[in-house]
C-alpha cells in the first residue's frame, strides 16, 4: 500500500464522481490528501472555504483523509507536502489527452520519485462535471444524485 497520495482539484462543487474517486483512492493509501486548488485564473462559484467545507461534509466516513488548500504550481505543493503519488481521474478521451499532458509536464517539474496514477470514472459518473452541475443547479434543475446529499443541502443554504 502507498504511504500517501494527493488528489487535487477545484471541487467547485465536489460531485459524486469526485467522491467515488476519493473513496477508491483512500483504500489505496495510508493517507489521502485532498488539495483544493485556488486557481486565480479560473472563476469559481464557491469560495475556497465553502469548497473545503463541502469536502468535509461529503467525507466524514473516511479517517485517513486530510483536506487542505493551495495555490500555485501543483509541483511546488507536491514537493512541499512530500507526496510521492498524485491521483487523477479520467472520464473521457478528452480528459485523457489533457491529463496526460499535465502529468508529463508535472513529472518534469516534480523530478524523480513522484508518480501519477489515473483512476477511471465509473460509467454512471462519466458525464458529471462540476461545471455541468453548477449550470443545472443555477438554472433550478435537479442535481440530486450528482452531488453528495450533505453537499446538496449545503449548496441550497448558500442560495437562500
Amino acid at each position: 500500500m502507498m504511504k500517501s497520495m494527493l488528489y487535487a482539484g477545484s471541487f467547485d462543487p465536489v460531485t459524486n464522481g469526485h467522491l467515488d474517486l476519493i473513496d477508491r483512492g483512500a483504500r489505496l493509501c495510508d493517507k489521502l490528501l485532498i488539495g483544493v486548488i485556488r486557481n486565480h485564473s479560473k472563476t469559481t462559484r464557491y469560495s475556497i472555504g465553502q469548497r473545503t467545507e463541502m469536502l468535509r461534509l461529503a467525507t466524514p466516513h473516511l479517517d485517513n483523509l486530510e483536506i487542505d488548500s493551495f495555490s500555485g504550481l501543483l509541483a511546488d505543493y507536491v514537493k512541499m507536502k512530500e507526496v510521492t503519488v498524485v491521483m487523477r481521474g479520467l472520464r473521457a478521451l478528452t480528459d485523457f489527452e489533457y491529463e496526460m499532458q499535465m502529468a508529463q509536464m508535472n513529472a518534469r517539474l516534480y523530478g524523480a520519485g513522484v508518480e501519477t496514477v489515473f483512476l477511471m470514472a465509473r460509467p454512471e459518473y462519466s458525464f458529471v462535471s462540476s461545471s455541468i452541475v453548477n449550470e443545472v443547479f443555477c438554472l433550478g434543475g435537479d442535481i440530486e444524485g450528482l452531488v453528495p446529499e450533505p453537499v446538496l443541502r449545503y449548496m441550497k443554504t448558500l442560495t437562500e
